[in-house]
């Protein structure tokens, strides 16, 4: 039996192009439909506490570690008339704890050096930016900041 398309395999090669056809224009319409979302932003840092002086979560986590050395500093000076000589020593004093003696912090890197007089600590970021700043603080218990350089005691302080 012969069909308009000249064919029976005509016939059956025309309904397939048509199927493969259809199937494309209606792929190419999804896709033009679905916005295409570039990097993912984070949003925006969210204080934690009235005068927060953190520009990113990565911040707020570097500068609570700091708080928490500074503290632990503290306590153990009063206990041992001087201060601990590694992140090591530290542990078990205040809420200092073992793993809080790793260097490696996330988006961080810890430097501890003790002196004469005391210690410097500094929280380097992987990256340096406006919102990964690096902090230095002594036994003084001021925090430095600074986005452009390694922070040291002449970087401003930070509240």
């Amino acid at each position: 039996m012969k069909m308009a398309f000249g064919g029976t395999k005509a016939w059956q090669t025309a309904v397939i192009a048509s199927i493969l056809l259809m199937i494309s224009l209606i792929a190419a319409a999804q896709t033009m439909e679905t916005p295409q979302t570039s990097t993912p932003q984070q949003p925006a840092y969210q204080p934690k506490f009235p005068g927060d002086p953190a520009r990113s979560e990565s911040e707020a986590r570097a500068l609570g570690y700091i708080r928490t050395v500074l503290r632990a500093q503290k306590e153990y000076k009063k206990k041992n008339d001087h201060y601990a000589t590694s992140l090591m020593a530290l542990v078990h004093t205040g809420s200092f704890t073992r793993r809080m003696a790793e260097t490696e912090r996330g988006d961080y890197s810890v430097g501890f050096k003790s002196n004469k007089d005391g210690f410097d600590l500094t929280l380097t970021p992987k990256e340096l930016s406006a919102d990964h700043r690096s902090f230095f603080a002594d036994e003084h218990g001021d925090i430095h900041a600074d986005e452009v350089k390694a922070a040291d005691e002449h970087s401003p302080k930070i509240k």
